[in-house]
């Protein structure tokens, strides 16, 4: 890459990831500008940040490729996507997750500013099935296999998708792609600042207190739940974003396709320690109780609970990463381990946890 100021182009700026990537990357010297691009307005976090052009727009719409092409982007990174499946409507949802990743795909490749693009993905299309081991970790040479979860089957079609795509065009674009599929992202930004986001950790300590609905799920969790297989991978918000800088900026960078899972070489989170974690007891539970649970919730709710159509395999079997390419290949150390990410609170977001809530 050139020494030039960068342009980088972020979509789903308003969520949890993208807004910390567009906060944390505009305070770097070499970044000239950031263009994100989200449905939702821009977020507080950003609202007086000067580097930021913000574009309200979906990413399957048609509405933003001119204005985002005028800024001329070096760096595409598409972290966009409707996670929780939307109930009754999923030609909506693939319209915007599958079509909308597409769309920013080709405007990587058709841009010649471009030079790099990264994708984030998810651990989830790896699939979380009975024959699964914790002592097993996958690496990210192994098929993708989830055929039931739509958000797992949604990222294997985009990154069958974006695989084609750089095949045909890499040669006369030389365009690098790095694909990230992170395991459970956390950390004080995560669960102090969006707290109110439903989430497995937020359910289990009880934060969920906005209506009813979350409070009833608050008190029926009194326990934490937990299959002899249950386990989690965290991965520490900081880390996120020191790799995706590592993948937007290093010279190390080559012209290439590569994927990376992202997981700490330490101990996953069990569920004695996510019980400590949340000051409760562990309820020994089996997977076909929780698929139980997963669907009344899922449909007396419409959806509001997110417990969808294959989702209660994921809380009742392991999937458990190897993310040690990352190092290997660019020899870069996770600052935080999987335990310290979700029972802690140290981290540059620190600053917004109340001090009686701080744990370092």
């Amino acid at each position: 890459m050139s020494n030039d100021k960068k342009t980088i182009f972020i979509t789903g700026g308003a969520g949890y990831v993208g807004a910390m990537l567009c906060d944390q990357f505009s305070k770097r010297d070499d970044v000239k500008e950031i263009v994100a691009l989200d449905m939702e307005p821009i977020p507080d976090l950003l609202k007086e940040n000067k580097k930021i052009i913000w574009i309200e727009a979906n990413t399957s719409d048609g509405t933003w490729q001119k204005k985002a092409k005028e800024h001329k982007p070096s760096i595409v990174i598409h972290a966009a996507w409707q996670i929780r499946e939307m109930y009754g409507n999923s030609k909506t949802q693939w319209t915007w997750n599958v079509d909308g990743a597409d769309a920013v795909f080709d405007f990587a490749f058709s841009t010649s500013s471009t030079e790099r693009l990264i994708y984030f993905s998810t651990a989830s299309l790896y699939g979380a099935y009975k024959s699964n081991t914790i002592d097993h970790l996958f690496t990210e040479d192994e098929p993708m296999r989830e055929e039931e979860y739509s958000y797992g089957i949604e990222k294997i079609q985009v990154e069958r998708n974006l695989c084609s795509k750089w095949e045909k065009r890499h040669k006369e674009n030389n365009i690098s792609v790095s694909i990230v599929r992170p395991a459970a992202i956390t950390g004080p930004r995560g669960r102090f600042m969006m707290h109110d986001r439903f989430g497995l950790q937020s359910a289990l300590s009880g934060q969920l207190k906005k209506d009813f609905i979350y409070r009833i799920i608050s008190m029926m969790v009194s326990f934490v739940p937990a299959t002899p297989w249950w386990v989690r991978q965290f991965v520490h918000e900081d880390d996120i974003t020191d790799i995706i800088a590592l993948l937007a900026f290093s010279s190390e960078i080559k012209n290439n396709y590569e994927i990376f899972n992202l997981a700490t070489g330490g101990e996953p989170v069990f569920a004695p320690q996510m019980a400590q974690a949340v000051g409760k007891k562990v309820l020994p539970v089996r997977p076909w109780m929780v698929r139980l649970a997963y669907f009344f919730f899922w449909h007396i709710t419409r959806g509001k609970v997110p417990t969808s159509k294959g989702i209660w395999r994921f809380y009742s079997y392991p999937i458990v990463m190897d993310g040690s390419k990352l190092t290997k290949k660019f020899g870069y150390h996770y600052t935080y381990e999987s335990r310290d990410a979700f029972s802690k609170t140290i981290g540059r977001y620190e600053k917004y946890v109340p001090e009686d809530k701080r744990v370092s």
